[in-house]
């Protein structure tokens, strides 16, 4: 064996047993390695005495075997594990598990070619902690998270989380542009998003060829929004008093929001009868059919007959005398161009993206909360499909 740092062939200096924790079974499994050792015989050399190494079996001063690691990071990926568990399960401390799988996973997450391919890019905004004074967390308690959502040959979409940043605003999003590459940039097609300003700013100013798309989820939560705010207020316009179970209002709450193709001729009653009796002026009648409108322009089948439907509501809801109902009007009008990019990249939404945001906040639960935001955008790139855990061919 020659010496790494002077290539004098070295003297053979005995064994040494090392324990290294391996992949468990039924109980905790442990690798006895009798480990070679040199002396180098040049007597000015710097390194004196050294072993062997073997990169397959264990990484350098490591105490964790390389398929151990690689077991934990599969367990954390696809089996929704706690690094507290699947230490129990190896014999050894949480401290001693992360501190093998971190860098595994730091590795992964630098790799530019993770990156690759997105045609499609989700972004939403995302609570890391709830607890904004707390002693324990720094920093911002909003992140903004980057979302693939491409579409396979067919038409699927895989969403995976590409990245979560601090902080929740236009800024934010236009730094994590900026710092991908040209590739990247002129690779998206189109960009998802949800009626925040600042993130349309930043898909304006960097990702300009791109199409924006203003997700269909928060477009019809809007509408409902509206359409609650108008039957509260007619409930106290005429009862003086918030709802209560016996109220014509409140019992038809959940109807309301229901779509109407999917009502029942019980359900259709109850509406009709509770309207009667609980809406003189019919406003929430008229907020109704708007929100009615709104579902039906993306439930339609055809999309160009949506968009045509959609069109008329952008044209007709800002001078609707219903005021929340007109309010409704003027916000979706200022975004007219992204809510009817809906209709022309063939139904892009965000869905992926909040499935994403549940991902994570199972994740989070599992773990019982994060103090280390590092730790936590590594945790949840690997638990949401944006770091590629294939083991190179030799290592399989």
């Amino acid at each position: 064996m020659g010496c790494p740092a002077c290539g004098v062939v070295a003297v053979g200096h005995g064994r040494r047993v090392r324990r290294l924790h391996d992949v468990p079974g039924v109980v905790p499994v442990v690798v006895l390695w009798r480990q070679r050792t040199w002396r180098c015989p040049d007597a000015g050399c710097p390194v004196g005495l050294f072993v062997e190494q073997l990169p397959l079996l264990v990484a350098p001063r490591g105490s964790l075997t390389c398929r151990a690691v690689t077991w934990a990071i599969r367990q954390l990926r696809f089996e929704h594990a706690a690094i507290a568990g699947l230490a129990r399960q190896l014999g050894t401390t949480w401290k001693t598990l992360w501190r093998a799988v971190r860098p595994r996973l730091i590795e992964l997450a630098d790799d530019g070619e993770r990156l690759a391919g997105v045609a499609t890019l989700g972004v939403d905004e995302h609570v890391w902690h709830h607890t904004p004074h707390k002693a324990t967390t720094k920093g911002p308690t909003m992140l903004t998270g980057m979302v693939d959502l491409t579409r396979d040959q067919d038409g699927n979409t895989h969403a995976r989380l590409l990245d979560l940043v601090p902080g929740r605003s236009g800024t934010v999003f236009a730094d994590w542009l900026k710092a991908r590459t040209d590739a990247f940039r002129d690779g998206v097609q189109v960009a998802t998003l949800d009626p925040f300003r600042g993130y349309a700013n930043a898909l304006r100013d960097e990702l300009a060829e791109a199409t924006p798309v203003l997700d269909a989820f928060h477009v019809v939560k809007l509408a409902g929004a509206a359409m609650d705010e108008v039957r509260r207020r007619v409930q106290q316009d005429t009862l003086g008093h918030r709802g209560h179970k016996n109220d014509p209002l409140y019992r038809v709450r959940n109807i309301l929001r229901a779509s109407a193709d999917h009502l029942t001729g019980r359900q259709w009653e109850r509406l009709v009868d509770c309207l009667n009796r609980g809406d003189p002026n019919d406003e929430v009648f008229l907020a109704w059919q708007c929100y009615q409108q709104v579902r039906a322009a993306y439930a339609h089948r055809d999309l160009s007959a949506g968009k045509k439907i959609a069109e008329k509501a952008l044209a007709s809801f800002a001078s609707c005398p219903i005021p929340e109902i007109a309010r409704l009007g003027r916000t979706l009008r200022q975004w007219s161009q992204t809510l009817l990019s809906y209709f022309t990249t063939d139904r892009s939404s965000n869905g992926g993206t909040e499935a994403i945001n549940g991902i994570i906040e199972l994740h989070r639960r599992i773990a019982r909360g994060y103090r280390n935001r590092d730790n936590y955008r590594l945790r949840m790139l690997l638990v949401c499909g944006g770091l590629d855990i294939t083991p190179p061919p030799e290592v399989r």
